[in-house]
């Protein structure tokens, strides 16, 4: 236990007062024994805040104005003191034991610097919907191919870790994206460093209707596709691209109509 890397977990949060203690507990019930847990919070006015105060001296949490999602996150990464680096939005959850797993992972691999696993998602309830999709997620990421990459985004954000040194050559998340700032950086991350993956579930994505991936079945990969178009000026690749979103499109639309 004493060679576990040290882990910083960042938590961007703002109104997400329904679901944030559930997401708090979830890291800190890991119990992993070199935890640095910081959450940015961009002003929250539901409650959120109340919550956070119950935590004072288990995490590092700061309430103040920010300019979105990718501000928060860059601040927290600047203020990371960990080996190991991750951010855990405020509506989503670790699988027990995933962080130790981790640890692990990166302990008995020094050389390795990026590291993925498998991610559920589910409800406003915690209930897993949508197994389908996490099968194709997964079916793709046993590949972990760059030019499939550059076709759909088969990484879960969630379940994905770095080390801090990821950062000085890969840069910071993009604060002009309001969308898929993490695919932005996995295509960076990804001409640098070798993806290395586990098969365990590492963490649970949570859709509802007032997050992001919940509101709109479209813009998220709108924004995917735009940033493709940075990395690559392939054809096939980006054609490739704009078929693959209209079929998850279509797809998600028709899982919104059901409500799952």
């Amino acid at each position: 236990m004493s060679g576990l890397p040290k882990i910083t977990v960042v938590t961007p949060s703002f109104n997400q007062g329904d679901f944030i203690n559930v997401t708090l507990q979830s890291v800190l019930s890991q119990n992993y024994p070199n935890l640095e847990y910081i959450v940015l919070d961009g002003g929250s006015t539901d409650g959120t805040l109340d919550v956070l105060r119950r935590y004072d001296g288990k995490l590092v949490w700061r309430s103040e104005k920010d300019r979105g999602q990718s501000d928060a996150l860059n601040k927290g990464m600047r203020m990371a003191t960990g080996e190991v680096v991750c951010f855990l939005n405020s509506d989503d959850l670790f699988e027990p034991g995933a962080l130790l797993r981790v640890g692990q992972y990166f302990a008995d691999h020094p050389q390795d610097s990026w590291l993925t696993g498998r991610c559920r998602t589910i409800d406003s309830k915690g209930v897993e919907i949508r197994k389908p999709i996490t099968m194709y997620k997964n079916f793709w990421l046993c590949f972990r191919s760059y030019s499939v990459l550059l076709v759909l985004n088969y990484i879960s954000q969630p379940a994905t870790f770095w080390r801090r040194k990821v950062l000085d050559e890969a840069g910071l998340f993009d604060e002009s994206l309001h969308y898929a700032m993490e695919y932005d950086f996995w295509l960076r991350v990804g001409k640098k460093f070798k993806l290395n993956t586990v098969n365990d579930y590492l963490a649970s994505f949570r859709v509802h209707p007032a997050s992001k991936a919940g509101a709109s079945a479209s813009a998220q990969f709108d924004a995917e596709l735009e940033i493709a178009k940075r990395y690559t000026t392939s054809p096939f690749l980006l054609g490739a691209h704009r078929l693959h979103r209209y079929l998850v499109v279509a797809t998600y639309r028709q899982l919104l109509t059901k409500g799952r």
